[in-house]
């Protein structure tokens, strides 16, 4: 059974730091294209996040662009996103997902095919 699996959520104060973990399950991540998303509530999916399943090629958004790093471990079978200075505006679910193909990464959630339940990130004081 296809599985991604996302850990590392939590609560963090205002210029903290966080890493995320998207971990698969039932296939491997190697050829796979994985964005991380996130939710807030009353808003739409946002793409964050992805990297490249052929040469680690990666985007960011603007919004976060500096403060986050997205990475891959194929051995683990897993990507991470680590975000550090952390504000109140990144609380949301944050969701990784996959898509199958060479250099298919991008910021647009329609284009996944997998996903992962979603892991809660709280930025508070």
């Amino acid at each position: 059974q296809v599985q991604l699996v996302e850990s590392g959520g939590g609560w963090v104060q205002p210029g903290g730091s966080l890493r995320l973990a998207c971990e698969a399950a039932g296939f491997t991540l190697d050829y796979e294209n994985i964005g991380w998303f996130r939710q807030a509530p009353g808003k739409e999916r946002e793409g964050v996040s992805c990297i490249s399943s052929d040469d680690d090629s990666t985007y960011y958004a603007d919004s976060v662009k500096g403060r986050f790093t997205i990475s891959r471990d194929d051995a683990k079978n897993t990507v991470y996103l680590q975000m550090n200075s952390l504000q109140p505006e990144a609380t949301a679910v944050y969701y990784c997902a996959a898509r199958y193909g060479s250099f298919l990464y991008s910021p647009l959630a329609y284009t996944y095919d997998y996903w992962g339940q979603g892991t809660q990130v709280t930025v508070s004081s």
